[in-house]
C-alpha cells in the first residue's frame, strides 16, 4: 500500500481527476494548500505598498492505492498536470503501513478499494 501525495496547480484539478478515474482511481482527498518551490512568488501593490507574495496558491491530492495501482495513478497525475513550466507541482509517494475502513473494520488493501 502506497500514499501518494500530489502538489499541482488549481485549474489542473479537473483534468487530473478525469485522467485518476479513466485509470479507475476514484478515491482520493482533494485540500487547498499554499506553498513555493523554484517559482519563488512575485509582487504586487496593494494599497500603495509594494507586498511580496511568496506562497502560491495549489492544491494537495493525497490518493490512497495499493501496489499495483502506484504507477498507472503516477502517470494520470503527470499526464493532467504537466504544462513544462515551473510550478507544475511535485508528486511524493510513501509506504502506508495500514489502512482501516471504519465502517467494516478491514484491514490492508481490502479497505483501499
Amino acid at each position: 500500500m502506497k500514499l501518494i501525495i500530489a502538489y499541482i496547480q488549481p485549474e489542473k484539478l479537473t483534468a487530473v481527476k478525469q485522467a485518476l478515474y479513466g485509470k479507475e482511481v476514484f478515491k482520493m482527498s482533494v485540500t487547498n494548500a499554499l506553498g513555493c518551490g523554484q517559482q519563488k512568488g512575485y509582487h504586487e501593490t496593494y494599497r500603495g505598498a509594494d507586498v511580496e507574495v511568496n506562497l502560491l496558491k495549489k492544491v494537495r491530492l493525497e490518493i490512497a492505492v495499493n501496489v499495483e495501482f502506484v504507477d498507472a495513478t503516477v502517470d494520470a497525475i503527470i499526464s493532467a498536470a504537466r504544462t513544462g513550466k515551473i510550478g507544475d507541482g511535485k508528486i511524493f509517494i510513501q509506504n502506508l503501513e495500514e489502512c482501516i475502513r471504519i465502517r467494516t473494520g478491514e484491514k490492508g488493501a481490502e479497505a483501499i478499494g
